[in-house]
């Protein structure tokens, strides 16, 4: 059986479509699956670094790509999962350095040595879109709840829609306190926009700032309230589909509800 293609994609850049891809391919192999994440975004590559992998670069994907090695020679073997792989950006080149049609080729050998192949697409709808998308059989479209986010995020969907590539959602950055005070979006109103599949809430995280940085999954960290949601997401692309979607709460879910009811905390009317 051929592997599946994702690709990982925005529209607009620093929504954390990059943190998601290798949360989302480190969930999966976690789960047993034979994956590799593939960074697409040719000249910035920020991937390896995320995910604590860019001492151990020497082939990249445009060397993969033009034949100057084989795929398990560009592939990086992740530290601590055994089964997930890394296929590295190149920073010397431009993005024309690659076409669809050799992604498209490598995808062919790619489908044939792993379950999962996960795209992470550069910013933006040019060439590295282009070149992300050619090969994918669905896409997970990362969002935040920013009028300027969904915006792109529904641009990015109708291009997607226009390949045949079905289009899955990911809100990502979502602070409760603010939605509950009429600051932030609502998961509510992201989707009656979008009108897509939502296969996932993540909720705004200080580690993801942490894993980052030391270069460890973030699904590892259980308790990490971002990383766990990965961790669903990852089992919803995996077909769980019927797994119920968590929607993160501010503070403690029971006396917020109880609060509410009974007129607690809200601010009382002073009369004169």
């Amino acid at each position: 059986m051929e592997g599946k293609i994702f690709v990982i994609t925005s529209g607009k850049g620093g929504v954390g479509k990059t943190t998601a891809t290798a949360s989302i391919g480190a969930a999966m192999a976690l789960e047993g699956k034979r994956v590799v994440v593939v960074d697409m975004d040719i000249g910035l590559r920020n991937l390896d670094v995320i995910m604590g992998l860019e001492n151990r670069i020497v082939f990249n994907i445009v060397d993969a790509v033009k034949g100057k090695c084989k795929v398990r020679q560009a592939a990086i073997k992740d530290r601590r999962i055994d089964n997930l792989f890394l296929i590295p950006a190149s920073q010397s080149d431009n993005k024309d350095a690659l076409t669809p049609e050799g992604v498209i080729r490598l995808s062919k050998t790619l489908r044939k040595e792993f379950d999962v192949i996960l795209m992470d697409c550069p910013a933006g709808i040019e060439r590295g879109f282009e070149n992300a998308v050619a090969a994918a059989d669905e896409a997970v479209v990362i969002c935040t709840p920013e009028v300027s986010s969904v915006r792109d995020a529904d641009r990015v969907i109708g291009l997607l829609y226009a390949k045949s590539i079905t289009p899955k959602l990911v809100i990502n950055r979502i602070n409760p306190y603010l939605v509950e005070k009429g600051d932030m979006l609502s998961h509510e109103d992201v989707t009656e926009v979008l009108s897509v599949d939502l296969i996932g809430l993540v909720e705004m995280d200080d580690q993801v700032i942490v894993s980052s940085n030391i270069g460890i999954p973030l699904v590892m960290n259980k308790d990490s309230k971002a990383g766990q949601a990965f961790r669903r997401i990852a089992m919803r692309l995996n077909g769980h589909s019927d797994l119920p979607i968590e929607i993160p709460q501010n503070g403690n879910g029971f006396w917020r509800k109880f609060s509410k009811k009974m007129g607690i905390g809200k601010p009382r009317r002073v009369h004169a």
